[in-house]
């Protein structure tokens, strides 16, 4: 018989953010369409504000209110965010790459078609995260509670969990590699079909045996 070869599994890959001396700015001087760099805001707010195509590469944010916040097409480039507060965020077709988030109450998000590469989430919590159709590379999420997280039609490539809970999780048609969720207590999760390439440990796939039977049409009986 022929020996079992154990998957390999690929963590995401994030390097330490290092930014660069910044200056103090206000963000009432933030506009839709600007370019800020190496700027920190400290209780910011940008509440309601329309921000769409906004860039902000090497910033920092300590304390900010972005409740119903347009950030459209925005681009966040090696940026960090502290204690975001924000019921209500919308941020389609946005950008985030070396971005860290962490010690953040969210709602609802919407992040459809956005593109995320090298972005973790610390010890936040997360209403509703509407990531369908977006790209997902090299993110981890850290001690987060996410209550849904919809990654319908996503692309996602080297995303993991770590301490997390993840009430629903959403793969219709999503393309999934290296999908580790084995850090995440997962209560319930549609769109088995797209399941290849994610990495559950032995408990979690038993703790979902009715779940795949159903989808199956399997009758499990004594």
């Amino acid at each position: 018989m022929a020996a079992k070869r154990s998957a390999k599994i690929t963590a995401p890959m994030i390097d330490e953010l290092r930014l660069p001396d910044l200056l103090d700015a206000r963000s009432g001087d933030v506009v839709a369409g600007g370019f800020y760099e190496a700027r920190r805001y400290t209780e910011a707010d940008l509440a309601g504000r329309d921000l769409s195509s906004v860039t902000f590469s090497e910033c920092e944010f300590l304390g900010l209110d972005a409740h119903a916040a347009q950030l459209h097409d925005a681009r966040i480039v090696e940026t960090r965010l502290e204690r975001v507060s924000a019921p209500e965020l919308k941020a389609t077709g946005s950008g985030w790459r070396d971005v860290r988030i962490e010690s953040s109450r969210l709602g609802a998000v919407d992040l459809s078609e956005a593109d995320l590469r090298a972005v973790q989430l610390t010890a936040s919590k997360v209403s509703f995260a509407n990531l369908r159709a977006a790209t997902l590379r090299d993110v981890r999420f850290e001690h987060c509670v996410i209550e849904e997280l919809d990654l319908t039609q996503a692309r996602v490539d080297r995303v993991a969990f770590l301490d997390c809970a993840v009430r629903t999780l959403i793969l219709d048609q999503a393309k999934l590699q290296h999908l580790d969720l084995r850090g995440a207590e997962l209560d319930r999760v549609r769109g088995l079909a797209s399941m290849r390439g994610a990495i559950v440990t032995y408990r979690q796939a038993a703790d979902l045996t009715e779940t795949f039977a159903d989808h199956l049409g399997i009758t499990i009986a004594d």
